[in-house]
């Protein structure tokens, strides 16, 4: 395994947060088939430089639980149809990825056997050790968790060397900077500064959990043509997050 401060030696294994918003290009809901296809070729070509990819995805483009939860809605429910609708948009990526001659595999944990694999630990494991990419589908299939603890969660168990957000900017500011000019971008955090400065990155269970597991958190554009390979390299533009020292 790498060293957490190894940034010039490829990850043995990496897990790739997408957010529903992220698949949306620059529609305002669903999905923008020629960003899926995008993502799916820069994720295509990590996979066959070497590492083993596994992918969480959100469902924010289609359904988000929170926002339904605040008009009325029951927060449980809300959150189970957001889940389903991550399962809509991994189906979309396993599409994009195969187009690319990418084997994949999409494991959800809600089970729904006809359209895809039951979250099983080892089963993903072994699915990576033979070249497949797994997408992670329905969170952790429990209401009140984002696809943000799923991540991080699933990346431990997955023994990932490093946990990657592709979000629409390239790193952590201060501030929203598509809102605000004045915003600081920062090329390294802790988790610590993380959870005092309320920065906007993940939600405080998922970094609590990258924390105790050690595993670095690193933030960057996910519409740049081959980010996420350049990242993976340690190039490009980017915020890590870890532990100081």
């Amino acid at each position: 395994m790498n060293t957490i401060n190894d940034t010039s030696v490829a990850p043995r294994r990496a897990l790739l947060k997408i957010s529903g918003e992220a698949l949306m290009g620059s529609g305002q809901f669903g999905v923008d088939a020629q960003t899926v296809d995008r993502i799916a070729a820069d994720v295509a070509n990590v996979s066959r430089g070497g590492t083993e990819v596994c992918l969480v995805v959100g469902g924010g483009n289609i359904f988000r639980g929170l926002t339904a939860a605040a008009r009325g809605m029951d927060r449980a429910q809300g959150d189970y149809a957001g889940m389903l609708a991550t399962v809509i948009n991994a189906l979309m990526v396993q599409n994009a990825l195969e187009r690319e001659g990418v084997p994949t595999r999409v494991m959800s944990a809600i089970h729904m056997s006809s359209i895809a694999e039951p979250y099983i630990r080892r089963r993903a494991v072994r699915h990576m050790e033979k070249g497949r990419v797994v997408i992670f589908a329905a969170g952790t299939g429990n209401p009140f968790f984002t696809t943000d603890t799923a991540a991080a969660l699933r990346a431990a168990e997955m023994d990932c060397d490093l946990l990657l957000k592709g979000t629409q900017v390239d790193g952590v500011y201060s501030a929203d900077p598509r809102k605000d000019e004045t915003a600081t971008r920062y090329d390294t955090l802790t988790y610590l500064e993380v959870l005092s400065r309320d920065l906007n990155v993940m939600d405080a269970a998922a970094i609590s959990l990258a924390r105790e597991n050690r595993l670095p958190i690193v933030v960057f554009n996910i519409h740049e043509a081959g980010a996420f390979e350049r990242v993976i390299q340690g190039k490009g533009k980017f915020t890590r997050i870890e532990e100081a020292g």
